[in-house]
């Protein structure tokens, strides 16, 4: 499965030329609210120069990056929560998204509209929370109506759901997102079972004009405030800039990314973004076949990276053969790693590392 991450933020911050920009896959982009009716979904190959070149070692026919799945849904206003403007069936498309990237506008131009007639971040970014806390709210409100008839049952297991669930709401009712919640640690089917917008994790894509980047404006910084209590990470891109990479060839596009003094496309960055805020790392399967990425949770151990490529790998596992691959690209190939004594035999018990080269051996 792709990672899913969910673009949100008010009607034109840019969402939409972002998400063309990032996915190329067309979504329908206009200078109004709601131009967005259904949520745009793309599957976009996360970039990674390490696996070309295991392809080109390898001499591999066919090369599969893993992928990330962005979802572009429709700009929130105040009052969505109660079905405002296109209202709840947008935020249900949340629920379904690993991560929450909301785009803020941080560039002021008159001939684009902003539905509340001026470019503030920080009130703006409080629209979509506030929206998000409220939906949550009604959500643990529910969940509290059947807690609370449970906890007259005298029941030791119904009467801690209860008190969970009465905090959060009350949590919740103060303004604050359910992943700044304590949440006890026998939690954690409840926690899944309530699938709270609030809970997910969060990146801010400050959207600027050209001119602003790389490092951004006074815009940008009140957005970085507002991150630091969250632990969210700030990704800086210009949506129009990245539309018009999107366009450009290969050299030609690290021309323009060198004129705007910028290492790496928006894109880059916030896959690179989301991928530390999840706590993934990426990892590789190489040969004359097919040379592949794959994506696991940081701390994965071997048979569970083997269960990523088929799940018959992890019941069967038996051992992994792994090369690191600044070994395998210093060495040049797999029998040269193995010569040279860098190719490592790991059991059950490895935990995967980022970069690996791996081929699983299991038994059927």
């Amino acid at each position: 499965m792709a990672l899913k991450v969910g673009l949100v933020g008010l009607p034109n911050v840019g969402k939409s030329t972002l998400f063309n920009a990032v996915s190329r896959a067309g979504a329908h982009v206009a200078n109004f609210p709601f131009a967005t009716i259904d949520p745009n979904v793309g599957v976009v190959p996360v970039p990674d120069p390490r696996l070309d070149r295991l392809a080109d070692l390898a001499a591999s026919e066919k090369v599969v990056p893993t992928t990330i799945e962005f979802v572009d849904i429709a700009g929130l206003v105040a009052g969505a929560s109660q079905g405002e403007g296109l209202g709840n069936q947008f935020l249900a498309h949340i629920r379904e998204v690993d991560a929450v990237c909301h785009v803020v506008r941080c560039f002021d131009d008159d001939d684009v509209h902003h539905v509340d007639g001026s470019v503030d971040p920080a009130r703006d970014v409080e629209v979509i929370d506030t929206e998000l806390v409220l939906k949550d709210l009604d959500t643990v409100e529910k969940r509290q109506e059947k807690t609370s008839r449970a906890r007259r049952s005298n029941d030791k297991d119904a009467i801690r759901e209860a008190d969970v669930v009465d905090a959060l709401s009350a949590h919740l009712a103060d303004g604050a997102p359910g992943r700044t919640f304590d949440w006890p640690d026998d939690a954690g089917v409840l926690r899944r079972e309530l699938s709270l917008l609030t809970d997910k994790p969060v990146l801010y894509a400050a959207n600027v004009a050209e001119d602003d980047l790389p490092d951004g404006n006074a815009h940008v910084e009140a957005v970085r405030g507002l991150a630091v209590g969250q632990d969210a990470e700030v990704v800086v891109i210009c949506a129009q800039v990245e539309a018009e990479l999107a366009e450009l060839e290969d050299d030609e596009r690290e021309d323009f990314l060198a004129g705007l003094g910028i290492e790496q496309p928006g894109l880059e960055r916030l896959i690179a973004s989301a991928y530390e805020l999840l706590g993934l790392l990426t990892f590789f399967t190489a040969g004359p076949k097919e040379a592949r990425a794959w994506t696991v949770t940081t701390g994965a151990t071997a048979p569970q990276a083997a269960g990523r490529i088929h799940t018959d790998f992890e019941r069967g596992f038996i051992k992994a053969e792994v090369i690191a691959y600044d070994d395998y690209d210093r060495l040049g190939s797999e029998a040269a790693a193995r010569d040279a004594g860098r190719l490592r035999i790991e059991g059950k018990e490895y935990v995967v590392a980022d970069g690996d080269v791996v081929h699983f051996r299991f038994n059927v």
